[in-house]
């Protein structure tokens, strides 16, 4: 498998002629100097193909799909709900969470959250370098930013993982979780107010979990929760 991988919105099929936007045409053939009939791989949600090179012109590269290597991949469904945190951080934390296969993110705005502007384009750059690099082929969703009581509106049966250190339990069960959808909610860097606690563990398909005796930073805390969740599914 070629090691250079780039994501192409539009749909992929044997032999299409298509186009690299003009970024990724520069990182092609200036910055990878691939030159005509070399070749690279294409993925979407469709699946990855191999792209060769047809021609470059006026610094656009355009490719012909050669084959195909995979198909859709089968992933488990687990969303993240976090606040939002400052810039270096809250990178590292997207990155990582693509790269342990999160497939949805919610950034929630919490009493207590510092960050309250979220950049989503931004995000959605770096989800898709994160893919790129992890060999990944489904781009994950990332929602506008909502507070907790809409989150809570729209997600009432959603299985939730509640990160919590007041918490006594570190294991989860398995058997209360009715389907394949899980999302892990990580509070902001000042901790959930009592109040948003206990609206928390109102919800109906909720599960605490302590991830560690320390306090940890809130990138620290998904990524823990991410890897702990994947270990147990993937058991």
């Amino acid at each position: 498998m070629n090691k250079i991988r780039l994501f192409y919105q539009e749909n992929l099929s044997n032999n299409l002629i298509g186009k690299l936007d003009k970024k990724q045409s520069h990182y092609i053939f200036k910055v990878m100097r691939i030159k005509e009939n070399g070749k690279f791989n294409v993925f979407n949600s469709s699946g990855e193909w191999v792209a060769k090179i047809i021609k470059i012109t006026n610094g656009f590269v355009e490719f012909r799909i050669v084959k195909q290597l995979r198909s859709i991949e089968n992933t488990n469904e687990i969303w993240l709900a976090f606040s939002p945190i400052k810039s270096n951080y809250f990178n590292f934390m997207i990155q990582k969470a693509t790269e342990l296969g999160v497939t949805k993110f919610f950034p929630i705005i919490f009493d207590r959250t510092i960050v309250r502007k979220v950049k989503i384009d931004r995000l959605e750059k770096i989800i898709i370098e994160a893919c790129e690099q992890s060999n990944r082929l489904v781009i994950p969703e990332i929602e506008k930013t909502m507070d907790l009581d809409n989150f809570i509106k729209i997600n009432k049966k959603l299985n939730i993982i509640f990160g919590d250190i007041n918490a006594n339990n570190n294991k989860l069960n398995l058997k209360k979780i009715k389907n394949n959808q899980i999302c892990i909610l990580i509070g902001p860097e000042g901790d959930f107010t009592e109040d948003e606690r206990q609206k928390i563990l109102k919800l109906e398909n909720i599960q605490c979990l302590k991830l560690n005796n320390n306090i940890l930073r809130s990138e620290t805390a998904t990524i823990s929760a991410i890897s702990i969740i994947n270990h147990i599914l993937n058991s």
